[in-house]
């Protein structure tokens, strides 16, 4: 039940736009690296691939096998070529069922959708915590300490929809998008441990983890500018809250890799141990997707 509450306060407060008063906050932390020329999906926010990076063996993980994303709720059905010519023939859902149900994406007929949510929100979480933020009842050092326990929870609680999610990722033969809701947190954490398995090092995972703060600079920008506009309607919320909660910080995904070598010691015996990926299926892993 303390996650759950944790992670639909999460949810809640990425997902809406409310108001309050202005506070100087810390920049954000920002990824190294060019993403001018990245591909853009109409309507799809932090939609990106993974690939023509090195690991630590200096093999090459090949393009257009991995995609990333927000949710495709306002995917537009002029955008069902783009999906085409990527070649993306499966979707991953990382959300739970509230969050499915109430923004389902948005797909062509001939798509494989599954979902595989590590955490489901039972009760009425979502507008409990929704009340807690309106109310100004949560401030910034507490939204900190909640994103830093998700991560933490995240990897470990829910081992098994853990293991599902990453095997069916890399067992398919065609590329695969996977998404959470903002493509940051799920999809961020999911992306590290795929990195950790295919043998890149800390400095190239946590770059890319940090690149959706650029992916989603102008959207958070324009979320928080929206808040302090409209502040007189919920005048008792605290904006640092939003604003802590709509970037990521590598604290969050310290917190994710710092329980696992708690409770298993490595990453790399979490990998054998939770994901059940053998060294030489590891192996395997490397020679399918990288050169």
């Amino acid at each position: 039940m303390r996650k759950l509450i944790k992670i639909s306060f999460l949810v809640v407060i990425i997902s809406c736009v409310f108001s309050c008063k202005t506070q100087n906050f810390p920049a954000p932390e920002y990824g190294k690296a060019n993403i001018g020329n990245d591909i853009k999906i109409k309507k799809v926010n932090n939609f990106r691939t993974l690939g023509s990076l090195k690991n630590i063996e200096g093999k090459t993980l090949k393009e257009g096998k991995f995609y990333r994303s927000g949710d495709l709720y306002h995917l537009k059905n002029s955008s069902f070529k783009e999906l085409e010519k990527l070649g993306i023939k499966e979707i991953i859902d990382l959300r739970n069922e509230k969050e499915i149900s109430k923004k389902p994406d948005h797909l062509p007929e001939n798509i494989i959708y599954k979902k595989y949510s590590a955490f489901e929100d039972q009760g009425d979480q979502l507008s409990q915590a929704k009340k807690l933020v309106l109310k100004g009842k949560v401030n910034a050092a507490d939204a900190d300490k909640r994103m830093v326990d998700f991560y933490r929870d995240y990897v470990t609680e829910n081992p098994e929809t853990i293991k599902k999610i990453i095997t069916e990722i890399l067992e398919s033969n065609q590329p695969v998008l996977y998404h959470c809701t903002a493509g940051k947190d799920r999809t961020g954490i999911i992306t590290a441990l795929i990195m950790s398995v295919l043998k890149f090092d800390k400095e190239t995972i946590y770059n890319n983890y940090l690149l959706s703060n650029n992916y989603r600079k102008q959207l958070v920008e324009k979320r928080l500018k929206l808040a302090n506009t409209l502040h007189f309607i919920y005048p008792k919320m605290d904006l640092k809250v939003l604003e802590k909660l709509s970037w990521i910080e590598s604290n969050y995904l310290d917190a994710a890799f710092d329980e696992i070598n708690k409770k298993y010691g490595s990453t790399d015996t979490y990998i054998q141990q939770v994901l059940g990926i053998s060294e030489n299926k590891r192996e395997e892993y490397i020679s399918k997707f990288m050169y």
